[in-house]
């Protein structure tokens, strides 16, 4: 099976390439045109060390057929490429968000399924044996009751280095709000089976950053037209060495008792003379491998597990709302448009 990583923009990128690469009956093809205007050839390095194809372009890698990619491209070129894989019959799977306009990721939305391909949101924790057992136990309220509330928080260090460069070129893939938020916000949606949000509120600030409009704090409150309320912080973490940069974690309280998940759970916990801070190593399963690995099993099949398309939609709606809430102070209320489709 031919599976191709378009670009190596995300941060993920190479750890996707280098499980793929691993995986039996997966032929890997890399594709990263341009690089990075630090690193034109980054894609080509990666190809190297993992001993695998690379392709020059878009056109080259999209000639091949492959029968699924990973998109892990700059959010502004994401929609092309979904659109593109689509075209040549590839399932899907994206880096959230799909798009920082909602035109654009209905439009990823409709070219899969007029294709008759599945669109996957890449966010691992989705993908976790314990948060399905988690959804398990909640569905059957025996345990839980009622759900009524939802606490999230994924604080997770920096994407790119703090300087004016990065923010310029990519702001909505440095901003904590839009960057860290979908991947709570597609737990909470599995949970709730995409009931839509009616309600965002939300508040943040840049301190961290130092550059305006980059926020690396961010509270986010939604209300669910179901009554259910989440809240969730998805800012930056201060140090990748903190057990807050391990995420996502959640909390969910019904009216008898409520649920923890935690995505990456302390194993061993220390402190680390050469760094001077606390070490710590994460146990459970990769949740990055599992993903793929379902990811791929599921190639050729539309019913594929994991967030798809749609929730990205009101993920993306919900961040949207939640922006402009920070720059209003006001709550915003949420209308789902009628035109959606399945």
């Amino acid at each position: 099976m031919k599976v191709a990583v378009l670009s190596f923009a995300h941060e993920r990128a190479a750890t996707y390439a280098r499980l793929l690469r691993d995986m039996p009956g997966v032929d890997l093809v890399i594709a990263d045109p341009g690089g990075s205007p630090d690193d034109p050839a980054r894609g080509r390095a990666v190809a190297q060390r993992l001993g695998v194809s690379h392709v020059d372009g878009w056109d080259e890698v999209f000639a091949l057929c492959p029968e699924a990619v990973v998109v892990t491209s700059e959010i502004a070129d994401r929609r092309e490429l979904v659109e593109r894989a689509a075209d040549v019959g590839a399932q899907v799977l994206c880096e959230p968000p799909l798009a920082t306009k909602e035109a654009d990721a209905q439009a990823m939305v409709n070219a899969c399924a007029d294709a008759g391909v599945r669109l996957t949101l890449a966010s691992p924790a989705c993908f976790s044996p314990a948060f399905a057992a988690v959804r398990r136990t909640l569905a059957d309220g025996d345990v839980v009751g009622t759900l009524t509330t939802i606490h999230g928080a994924y604080n997770s260090p920096p994407r790119f280095p703090l300087d004016s460069r990065s923010a310029a070129r990519e702001p909505a893939a440095c901003a904590a709000l839009d960057a860290n938020a979908p991947f709570l916000l597609d737990m909470v949606d599995a949970v709730l089976g995409g009931e839509p949000a009616e309600q965002v509120y939300a508040q943040a600030n840049s301190v961290l950053s130092g550059q305006p409009g980059v926020e690396s704090a961010a509270l986010v409150t939604v209300r669910y037209s179901n009554g259910t309320i989440a809240a969730i912080d998805c800012s930056w973490s201060p140090s990748a060495n903190q057990p807050a940069a391990a995420g996502p974690t959640m909390t969910f309280i019904g009216d008898r008792a409520s649920v923890e998940f935690n995505a990456r759970p302390r194993l061993l916990g220390g402190f680390d003379a050469a760094t001077a801070g606390e070490r710590w190593e994460a146990g459970g399963t990769d949740l990055c491998s599992v993903m793929l690995g379902e990811f791929i099993a599921a190639v050729g099949n539309e019913r594929g597990t994991g967030p798809d398309g749609a929730a990205g939609i009101r993920a993306l709606r919900i961040i949207q709302a939640a922006n402009e809430s920070v720059h209003t102070g006001q709550p915003v209320d949420l209308v789902v448009p009628s035109t959606d489709r399945p």
